[in-house]
Formats: C-alpha cells, sequence, structure tokens
C-alpha cells in the first residue's frame, strides 16, 4: 500500500470512528437530558461541560458567535469550534502519514484546522461587497420612513422600513435581522454590533451610532442622518472605485491557486508517471506542494486582510 492511499486509508478510519463515537455520545446525552428533566437535575453531560468550558474565552466564543449569526447560520460556536478542532487532528495525521516530517505534520494541520475560519471569512467579505452598493438607498429609504412616523421611535421606523420590501438586494435581509434584533433580543448594543459586522465599512459604523443615540436618548436624529446621506452621496464615486480595487484583491487571491493548478495540469498531461513520482513518490515534491500550499493560503489571508482595510 502506498502513502497515498494509506494517507486516505488512515483518514477515512478517523472520520468514521469520530462520527461513530459523535453518534453515540449524541444518543447517550439525549438519553441524559430527558432523565435530568423528569428528575430537575442540571445536564452535566460531558458535551455540555465542554461548551461551558469553551464559553470561558468569552472574546472568542462572543466573536464565532457574532459572525455566524452576521452571515445567518444556525450553528453553535461550540459545534464550529469542535469541526475546526477536528480538521486539525485530521489535518496533524494525514499530515504526518503524507509528508513524514514534522513540519508537514504541522503546517498541514494548521492548513485545514483553520479552513473554517477562513470560509467564514470569505463569505462574510463577499456579503459585505454585496452590500456595499445598496447601502445608501437603504439609509435613504430609513431616513423617509423616519420622518413619516414621526421621527419618534426607530423600531415603528425600522418595522416600516422592512414592511415597504423595496431595500436591494441583501439589505432587505440585513434590516430584517436588525428589527427583529431590537425587538426579540433585548440587547440594542449587540444588536447595533451585528449590523456592524454584516456591512463592514465606515459609513456603516457612522449609520449604527447615529441609531444608538437615537435608541438610547431618544432624541430626533433627522438631521444627523440627512448630514449623513449628503456625505455618502459625495464619496459614492470614491466608494465604486474602492469596489474595484477589492474585486482585483479577490482575482489576484485566486490567481495563484489557478496557476498551480495549469502548472501540475500540463505536467501531467504530458509525462503523467515522472509527475507522479516527483508531485507524490518524492519527499522533496511532496514538500514543494505543501510550501505551494502555504504560501497560497497565506496569499488568500493576506487578500482578506487587504479587503478589510479597504472597506
Amino acid at each position: 500500500m502506498n502513502e497515498v492511499s494509506s494517507a486516505a486509508t488512515a483518514v477515512l478510519l478517523f472520520c468514521f470512528l469520530f462520527m461513530m463515537f459523535v453518534n453515540l455520545f449524541v444518543i447517550r446525552s439525549k438519553e441524559q437530558q430527558l432523565v435530568s428533566r423528569l428528575a430537575y437535575r442540571t445536564d452535566r453531560s460531558l458535551r455540555a461541560r465542554a461548551v461551558e468550558r469553551f464559553k470561558r474565552y468569552a472574546w472568542l466564543y462572543q466573536h464565532l458567535s457574532d459572525m455566524l449569526e452576521t452571515l445567518r447560520m444556525s450553528i453553535l460556536p461550540s459545534t464550529f469550534a469542535s469541526i475546526s478542532a477536528m480538521l486539525l487532528l485530521v489535518g496533524l495525521a494525514s499530515g504526518g502519514i503524507f509528508f513524514q516530517s514534522i513540519k508537514g505534520t504541522l503546517l498541514f494541520g494548521l492548513l485545514l484546522g483553520s479552513l473554517p475560519y477562513t470560509v467564514l471569512r470569505s463569505l462574510l467579505v463577499h456579503r459585505r461587497m454585496q452590500t456595499q452598493m445598496d447601502f445608501l438607498p437603504a439609509v435613504e429609504l430609513f431616513y423617509q420612513c423616519y420622518l413619516i412616523t414621526g421621527e419618534r421611535q426607530i423600531r415603528i421606523a425600522l418595522q416600516r422600513t422592512v414592511e415597504e420590501r423595496r431595500l436591494l438586494g441583501p439589505m432587505q435581509a440585513v434590516f430584517e435581522q436588525l428589527y427583529r434584533n431590537l425587538s426579540v433580543r433585548g440587547d440594542d448594543e449587540a444588536s447595533l454590533r451585528l449590523l456592524s459586522a454584516s456591512l463592514g465599512h465606515l459609513w456603516a459604523d457612522y449609520f449604527v451610532h447615529i441609531l444608538r443615540v437615537a435608541l438610547a436618548e431618544g432624541v430626533s436624529v433627522s438631521d444627523s442622518l440627512k448630514e449623513l446621506l449628503t456625505d455618502m452621496r459625495k464619496a459614492r464615486r470614491a466608494s465604486e472605485q474602492e469596489r474595484n480595487r477589492l474585486l482585483e484583491i479577490r482575482v489576484a487571491n485566486f490567481s495563484p491557486l489557478l496557476f498551480l493548478a495549469l502548472f501540475i495540469g500540463i505536467n501531467l498531461r504530458y509525462n503523467k508517471d515522472n509527475s507522479y513520482v516527483y508531485y507524490v513518490i518524492d519527499p522533496m515534491g511532496r514538500d514543494m506542494l505543501l510550501n505551494a500550499a502555504v504560501l497560497i493560503f497565506g496569499s488568500f489571508l493576506m487578500g482578506l486582510w487587504l479587503s478589510r482595510k479597504k472597506m
């Protein structure tokens, strides 16, 4: 059995065992929860204790919770952390078998372990880019509804804005989430923080600050909204240029991966046997593929960081 099949077998065996233990654990936890409800006992299962221990890292738990709720994903932060930890273990196991070096084990484990968070951040950046151009019309509609409702209640203006259903693109879902959180959540600051995380640019921070003042003090903010709209209209051309730069950054992120796939594909097309020996059997070839993966992953992270700075 060659190293590739050994690595695949190890990964499949690990995933199978993990899924089996998780299913058994879930069944056992459900039984204990039913017993605890009948006996009025608190949930002291291993999963509950692990979640409570994870919640002690308040900054990390809050960060993941806000990001998942911003993307409207029905995944608990503890579940997301468990998936990342599982991928980290799979990466460490398969990296040790395939690369047979400490460098390959650690780097491949870190790549797989950080993959879920990287995908989450890229989805968030994509969502923010979709909402950038539609933010100005959304604020204009909210300003009109705010004036119509008598400049009294932000929640009433938000309700009318949502019920109008004239918001463009994903802005409808963003404002619906804000109105739902302000009505049900009971924590205005957390609801506004989620709005700022959903949009992710400077104008959104100004808009959130205006809403925060209106909710906390109950004063009219029509002048502030009018001034914000005036400034946004003046800066609209500059924001379109920034959007083009963000598109260039995203294209540049995927270009190294495309060139690597093209280069390997050409070698496999014209010299399949030697390419397989060099890329898979030879340790230097595997190390080259690992270095390429690390560099591409690093360039992708740099692109996400630059996108965040540009917004």
